[in-house]
């Protein structure tokens, strides 16, 4: 299997390490296809956007016609990629649209469709990477039941299709599991291993030991990239993320309840779950999942997740049973947070 490349940060790529299980789990579906939308969230920066630029790597291996739009990149060439195979058509069909860029998901089902009828009987992908904050959330379950009437009314047929779309929003899952549309499955940070992995990946002298940052990131490659930019300055990261979470301003707008649950969180996030039957609680839990600091963790059966889910428990990285922190540096950057409301209240 082809390994891709991937910017890292901005002197440096690297090749695309670990989620063996979950590359297992893409070259099953491509034997299959997909019955329903494959919807794919999990922690912010936990790697959906390089997983998905390999899983298009493994389709096109298995003779896939591959269509990627991902509407929340910087450049034009990452916004949509798609199979040689197709460029005539995407050509035509972006014609058709005034502003295709600023409409990339519509563009992107429509060359779909567009394939189907042409190209009849073959092997069809289309992959959607953070595409439902693009759209816009109160439009999320609109879009699942498109790509879903793409699946069981195709315009034309097919031999297998693999529709599969990402998200980091945490309200995503309650809007569209409701309606059964969708295949929901969770991907986690990396693993141990896959993690080590990346972090003896990058030249640098100076970094500090694998352990120290898997405590700190908990396997997040957008914050171990974050800690390389920030030439390994926790305090820095810690800080970022404080300031993009505005969580001074959100502990400073709570109640004196709500605070006393933020606190049990903090240490154990199964705390959680003793208090939801209080309304405060219950208020709690849908800021803090808007705000994707925690997320809900049904249960490790595998077909809940793609690649390995995490430990049943570990409150080293902020792991509950029910609930956990997306990771450690969110966990610690609320506590940051909170100490300094309770340091200026006293």
């Amino acid at each position: 299997m082809r390994r891709v490349r991937l910017r890292f940060a901005k002197d440096l790529e690297i090749e695309f390490r670990d989620r063996d299980r979950a590359l297992q789990q893409i070259e099953q579906l491509a034997e299959r296809g997909t019955l329903f939308p494959v919807v794919i969230y999990g922690p912010e920066g936990c790697g959906k956007t390089a997983f998905f630029k390999q899983v298009r790597a493994v389709l096109e291996e298995r003779g896939y016609h591959v269509i990627y739009a991902s509407p929340l990149a910087e450049s034009v060439e990452e916004i949509l990629s798609y199979t040689p195979t197709v460029k005539g058509i995407v050509k035509e069909v972006l014609k058709a649209f005034p502003e295709p860029y600023s409409r990339i998901v519509d563009a992107a089902i429509r060359i779909v469709s567009e394939v189907m009828k042409r190209l009849r009987r073959s092997r069809i992908a289309l992959l959607l990477d953070d595409v439902f904050q693009a759209v816009g959330l109160d439009k999320a379950e609109t879009y699942v039941k498109i790509l879903l009437n793409l699946i069981e009314y195709p315009p034309g047929d097919y031999e297998n299709i693999v529709v599969m779309a990402s998200s980091s929003e945490g309200v995503t899952r309650d809007r569209i599991g409701r309606h059964g549309w969708a295949s929901m499955r969770i991907l986690w940070n990396m693993c141990r291993e896959g993690f080590e992995q990346l972090h003896d990946a990058i030249p640098d002298e100076s970094k500090p030991s694998y352990e120290t940052v898997w405590r700190i990131t908990g396997g997040n490659p957008r914050l171990l990239k974050k800690l390389y930019e920030a030439g390994w300055d926790v305090n820095t990261v810690f800080k970022s993320v404080v300031e993009e979470k505005k969580l001074d301003l959100f502990v400073s707008k709570l109640g004196e309840e709500e605070l006393e649950i933020l606190r049990q969180v903090i240490e154990d996030p199964d705390n959680l779950v003793k208090r939801l039957r209080e309304r405060s609680a219950q208020e709690l839990e849908r800021k803090l999942i808007e705000l994707n600091l925690i997320m809900y963790m049904h249960d490790r059966d595998e077909h809940g997740w793609i690649d390995q889910p995490p430990p049943e428990k570990d409150l080293e990285l902020g792991i509950g049973r029910f609930y956990a922190w997306q990771t450690p540096i969110h966990r610690e950057a609320m506590k940051k947070a909170l100490r300094c409301i309770e340091v200026t209240n006293h």
